[in-house]
């Protein structure tokens, strides 16, 4: 019986052989509709950062060493770990993940243990002589599922779709980590800023405080007017009503630290005072446009999207041709329940089945043209992830250079106020002077200091958005990574 059933298991052996011809079109990366250089203020920037000594390469620099307050890494370990939405978000992977398994295992054969029992009573007129009119029929064996023998690639391109979809999501998911590593920084980062000017306007109040003072002592001694009094007393009201603005901006950047970060409050694990070394890497070599291409997951993702609505043709153009299953069974029969596994009683079967359409109403040709006109939204999609990425970069490094300069600025004009200041105060006390150029002295020097804080935090958070738009220098696999043999 083994030697009459090897004609059925070598053409299923060769069925696996011949099974591979593929009709999707052959994948070509379509070129991208950016420049090869950055426009110019992000091309000068560039420049300016490739030639500094300590600039480093963001192709190589993942955000552990971007990142160089330790404070700030142990929140990004949190958020990682905690952060619910890129929970869903790899959640969402291994449903992909498991989605491709699903259809893959359809590339290979489903082999399955099968018994079956039937009685039936047969009719007078259709039963030979001899045989009795209730019957029975038993078999066990192990049975082969029904199995495209896939020639046209059919099975094998949907396999494909599926890998690329699963791998497209597996990039969302990376995005999605880099996205949140950067809020951090800049939730961090804003909330750092709040702290600092919090701390200057609680000084520039007791200066005010103090400088309210001596006003009411010249008026009680006659060298001051009670408009001068009163314009102290607001100055010094001005400073406690931007007090409790910063400390409202202060509070809304630690609850948004905290739903980042996925814990119930995050100020136990930060300090009570702003930081006062570096929080980032300050120099960033982006290198060129067209290492965009692998360095952005947006990129990778839509890439993986166009290839896998690549293969979808092939299994639309598959449906046109025949397709061939197979079923079978190895086992044994018989007609007595108690004689099913007697010597003799083994039995197979074997039967290929081919189905060609003829008819169905424009189906398979309407399918076609859903599956071409989807690769062309693709790749659609896929030159404008381009397009925004390249944006994203011109637009950061033009922003990280002028802030910078702004920066620069910044502080030279803090200085000359907080000069311009003391010797106010100088030639008030001394009477050279009248109260109302104190003040304004007061005023400008309170306003270029909150304005250098809040210009270093925007240039801190400016750097962040740059190494997120470069690609956040992602080296760690996530967790939903898997090892995926590609198909040939």
């Amino acid at each position: 019986m083994l030697s009459q059933a090897r004609p059925a298991l070598g053409a299923l052996a060769a069925a696996l052989l011949i099974a591979g011809c593929s009709l999707a079109p052959t994948y070509q990366r379509p070129d991208a509709p950016i420049p090869g250089h950055w426009t110019d203020g992000a091309e000068t920037s560039r420049r300016g950062a490739a030639d500094s000594p300590a600039a480093s390469a963001a192709t190589t620099l993942d955000w552990q060493a971007f990142v160089t307050d330790e404070t700030l890494r142990k929140l990004i370990d949190l958020s990682l770990a905690n952060n619910r939405d890129l929970r869903q978000t790899l959640l969402n992977v291994e449903a992909a993940r498991a989605q491709y398994r699903v259809q893959r295992a359809d590339r290979l054969p489903g082999i399955q243990a099968e018994g079956t029992g039937a009685r039936q009573r047969v009719p007078e007129d259709l039963r030979a002589p001899g045989m009795p009119a209730v019957q029975s029929n038993y078999q066990a064996g192990v049975g082969l599922a029904s199995f495209e023998i896939d020639l046209f690639g059919r099975v094998r391109n949907l396999s494909q779709a599926a890998l690329q979809e699963y791998l497209a999501t597996e990039e969302a998911a990376r995005s999605a980590q880099i996205s949140l590593v950067a809020e951090v920084i800049q939730a961090y980062l804003t909330r750092d800023g709040a702290q600092q000017r919090y701390l200057l306007a609680t000084k520039t109040l007791e200066a005010r405080e103090a400088s309210l003072k001596l006003v009411e002592q010249r008026r009680t001694l006659g060298a001051a007017t009670d408009l001068d009094y009163q314009e102290a007393l607001g100055l010094t009201q001005q400073v406690r009503v931007d007090l409790e603005r910063i400390d409202r901006e202060f509070r809304q950047a630690s609850n948004a630290l905290s739903l980042l970060v996925g814990v119930a409050d995050v100020r136990s694990l930060l300090s009570a005072y702003p930081s006062t070394g570096t929080l980032l890497v300050q120099d960033l070599a982006p290198g060129t446009p067209s290492e965009l291409l692998e360095l952005r997951p947006d990129i990778r993702a839509a890439e993986h999207r166009l290839q896998g609505r690549n293969a979808s043709i092939g299994a639309a153009r598959a449906a046109f041709f025949p397709r061939i299953s197979l079923t079978g069974l190895f086992g044994t029969s018989s007609t007595e329940l108690s004689n099913l596994f007697e010597s003799g009683q083994r039995a197979w079967s074997f039967a290929p089945q081919i189905t060609l359409p003829i008819f169905d109403g424009g189906r398979n040709s309407a399918n076609l043209d859903l599956a071409q006109v989807r690769k062309d939204i693709a790749v659609a999609a896929y030159e404008q992830a381009i397009q925004v990425a390249f944006r994203e970069v011109s637009d950061a490094l033009a922003t990280t250079d002028t802030l910078l300069r702004e920066e620069q600025a910044q502080q030279a004009l803090a200085q000359t106020s907080a000069a311009a200041l003391r010797l106010s105060e100088a030639r008030y006390r001394s009477g050279a002077d009248d109260h109302l150029r104190y003040l304004d002295a007061q005023r400008s020097d309170f306003a270029s200091q909150m304005a250098l804080v809040q210009t270093q935090t925007q240039r801190q958070i400016a750097l962040a958005t740059l190494f997120r738009s470069l690609g956040g220098g992602w080296q760690a696999a996530p967790a939903a990574d898997i090892e995926v043999s590609q198909p040939h």
